[in-house]
């Protein structure tokens, strides 16, 4: 990314920081909306641009939101996983509404919302 304002550096910065607290277990909860080509063409752009603005409202700063390729679960598309600790959970056939309800039970209520879970491990 060229840096060309204070706004530019304001982003590289912020990132840097939800990697750190990553990196240093202070993120409760790490996010990942599978992009691969099949995910984009099933709406994980807008599955990913609804659940960053969810986030954003509800001022959650200890959400990291990653994104990967696909994991071969075309037909499921769009997945997002959430791990917590030990536990992992890969919701799919999501959509943007999906998305939200999913921030408000699980990320912020800690329920898992079992209508659209594909997977579930513990490792």
């Amino acid at each position: 990314m060229k840096i060309e304002n204070i706004e530019d550096l304001k982003k590289v910065r912020e990132e840097a920081k939800k990697r750190a607290l990553l990196r240093e277990g202070q993120a409760e909860y790490k996010v990942t909306v599978y992009m691969g080509t099949c995910g984009i063409a099933a709406g994980a752009r807008q599955v990913m641009s609804a659940l960053l603005d969810e986030i954003s409202k509800r001022g959650l700063n200890n959400v990291l939101v990653t994104q990967a390729g696909c994991i071969g679960l075309c037909d499921r598309e769009p997945l997002v996983g959430v791990e917590k600790g030990e536990e992992k959970i890969l919701y799919g056939d999501l959509t943007a509404e999906k998305i939200r309800q999913i921030v408000a039970a699980h990320l912020v209520n800690g329920q898992i919302v079992g209508d659209w879970v594909v997977h579930a491990e513990r490792r």
